[in-house]
């Protein structure tokens, strides 16, 4: 390692983060300053990564969970060469720039996921070494060795505090994924004060317990860093590595460094004295030539290391064509068509009757069959969520191959680690808890949404029909709140031939996450409606379920286990009832302008919506005429069936609210 010249490229690193943030008058300067020395050893020597080829298949993934400290991966990813040109560095935080406020993926070559938002990008490294664990697993032959690299994350005191990372590298250690190295910038500062005033654990003791291999070293000392770091690389022992980096937050700036005030842009007010003290020349924006050229050489190193494993992975895949396809379909986020994926489900029985949860079970081992990529995972309630893959085998310490995740208590963890298989894009994961806990996982389905990433969830137990658990297991206002996360495709089918198709429509997404919503509760299925009809139909969010047999009078709608309720009440109402199952209202809304219009005439004002939940969301297609048959309030404990008569979730008050249009 040229320590002499990566000392410089720190220093330079420093200073872009003052200009840029300086320019900007907004921004977070206390990580890219404290953390520079850590940054010149992972871009300028110790990073497997290719500038000219972001997504290398073997890369070593960079997190930076810290995301507030964006202008540290901004920088250095400048410096390495990655497609960030210097006007981009300037326009730090501003309309269109590819350097966000935190760092987003898809924005900024070289982002590995879009963190921000504390700890998240912790469970986001997990997922990732997850899912390199299982390419290994599954692609790794004794003749060639196509992955073997390893995730590293770095995290600060916000990011160790939240509970989603407790959970996360909780499973890290339990599951030994020695190919993650979590690097804790402890400098000994939170946003609102110094870290003692909120900590006081043994950083150390804490993750020893949790499993992971414990090494601390002064983040400043880039010889002592690269060795614990080279350390962790080499020692595969089935323990995941914790690097404590002790440093001086904002650095380079003594009138906040080592404070709490350095953390944010507190300290760019003294841009102009700080750069002096660093020996930046008055230039802004300034990186030398001698750095430049070093990072040019070191770009060559890098080229000759991809075009080396290039030459394995072209031998690995003439001996190994089936391998190579399902890999390749994979790396450029290949999806079937859901009606290829329809095609391998059997149809179900015209008299078959259950809950959604379990027909969903039994989709789900037809489409593992057709998706060998598929993996999937619950929250301790395999037996309950029903989505085990019978075939799949467990991932554990020993079986690295396997397809079914037990996440075990952790919500908040489980969709973070989805998110990261996600961001890795090799595998097409999901995981399954009941619907009322999704709220733990909130933070994780927005970020999946905004990151448009092709991931799934399966929530059970949708409604008050859960009955006797009570109203904090029965999800009234959920549903709905998932429903207004932009980019999420929730989607709640009402049989079996709806799960199906629900189940298609999830895989086979390719711009965007989806929450599948099942019952817990019996419900029949629905052979007055074609088979043809109800798959396409979910495909299409929402579709005529019973036509009219005469003059149009009533558009009755529903979704899910409401759907029977809507079939039954236009029976009531005569041959000018149309009922409308709208298993997914952002599918929907996606259809053209005149495919809405033949599903839900503008004519047609008597309209009534039925759905065992809050009723706000319906009004976008009932209108100010229409009515809306919900529960407004939480649920209480009883028999299912018991719980929606009494809270008025049945046929007749479909058929009333109708009439009294």
């Amino acid at each position: 390692m040229n320590k002499e010249i990566l000392s410089e490229a720190a220093t330079q690193a420093r200073g872009l983060a003052i200009d840029a943030v300086h320019k900007a008058g907004i921004g977070h300067l206390g990580l890219p300053l404290g953390c520079a020395e850590i940054g010149a050893v992972l871009y300028g020597h110790a990073l497997r990564v290719c500038p000219n080829h972001p997504r290398w298949l073997n890369r070593d993934r960079f997190v930076l969970s810290a995301g507030h400290g964006s202008m540290f991966v901004y920088a250095w990813l400048h410096m390495a060469g990655f497609d960030l040109p210097m006007d981009e560095i300037k326009n730090f935080r501003q309309l269109h720039s590819a350097t966000p406020g935190h760092p987003e993926f898809g924005e900024t070559p070289g982002v590995e996921c879009t963190s921000g938002p504390l700890g998240q990008g912790v469970g986001n490294a997990v997922g990732m070494a997850v899912s390199l664990k299982m390419a290994e697993a599954r692609y790794n032959t004794t003749e060639h060795t196509i992955f073997d690299s390893h995730v590293v994350c770095l995290a600060g005191d916000g990011c160790l505090q939240e509970g989603v990372s407790r959970e996360a590298t909780a499973f890290a250690g339990h599951f030994g994924l020695d190919n993650l190295i979590l690097v804790f910038d402890d400098n000994k500062v939170t946003l609102d004060a110094q870290a003692e005033e909120t900590q006081s654990e043994d950083v150390p003791k804490l993750y020893d317990a949790l499993g992971f291999d414990v090494t601390e070293v002064d983040g400043h000392d880039m010889a002592a860093f690269l060795k614990a770091l080279e350390d962790a690389r080499a020692n595969d022992n089935g323990k995941p590595k914790l690097i404590i980096a002790k440093t001086v937050v904002g650095k380079g700036i003594p009138e906040v460094e080592g404070t709490w005030k350095a953390h944010g842009e507190g300290g760019a007010k003294f841009a102009e004295t700080a750069r002096k003290g660093l020996g930046l020349p008055e230039e802004t924006f300034y990186v030398s030539d001698e750095v430049r050229a070093y990072f040019a050489e070191h770009r060559k190193c890098l080229e000759a290391a991809h075009a080396e494993w290039n030459q394995t992975f072209e031998a690995w895949k003439k001996a190994n064509p089936e391998k190579a396809a399902e890999l390749e379909t994979a790396a450029q986020s290949g999806r079937p068509a859901a009606e290829d994926l329809l095609a391998a489900v059997p149809e179900f029985d015209a008299d078959a009757k259950g809950a959604t949860r379990a027909m969903g079970g039994e989709v789900l081992q037809h489409l593992a069959e057709a998706v060998p990529t598929l993996v999937t995972g619950s929250a301790d309630l395999f037996g309950s969520t029903k989505n085990y893959l019978k075939k799949g085998g467990d991932f554990t310490r020993e079986d690295r191959a396997g397809r079914n995740f037990r996440f075990g208590i952790r919500e908040h963890a489980m969709g973070a680690i989805v998110n990261g298989i996600g961001y890795d894009g090799l595998f097409i994961p999901s995981g399954a808890t009941f619907l009322t806990f999704s709220d733990y996982m909130r933070p994780s389905l927005r970020l999946a949404a905004l990151a448009k990433l092709p991931v799934f969830q399966i929530f059970t137990h949708d409604s008050v029909g859960v009955g006797e658990d009570g109203p904090t297991h029965q999800p009234v206002e959920t549903i709905s709140a998932l429903r207004t996360i932009p980019g999420l495709d929730v989607i709640r089918p009402a049989d079996g031939e709806e799960t199906a198709a629900a189940f298609a429509a999830a895989i086979s997404r390719t711009d965007g996450p989806t929450a599948l919503i099942l019952t817990r509760q019996n419900v029949p299925n629905l052979p007055e409606i074609t088979v043809a009809d109800r798959r396409s139909g979910v495909l299409k969010g929402g579709y005529i379920a019973k036509k009219e047999s005469g003059d149009l009078e009533y558009i009755l709608l529903a979704t899910g286990s409401e759907l029977q309720l809507a079939l039954s009440a236009a029976k009531e109402l005569g041959d000018g009832a149309r009922v409308v199952s709208m298993p997914s209202f952002e599918r929907f809304d996606r259809q053209d302008a005149a495919y809405r219009e033949t599903v839900l005439p503008e004519a047609c004002r008597k309209r009534v919506a039925v759905e065992a939940g809050v009723t706000g969301l319906w009004c976008k297609y009932t209108g100010l005429d229409g009515a809306i048959v919900g529960i407004d309030r939480f649920g209480l404990s009883a028999p299912g069936a018991q719980v929606l008569e009494h809270l008025g979730i049945h046929a007749k008050a479909v058929v009333d609210a109708a009439k009294a249009l």
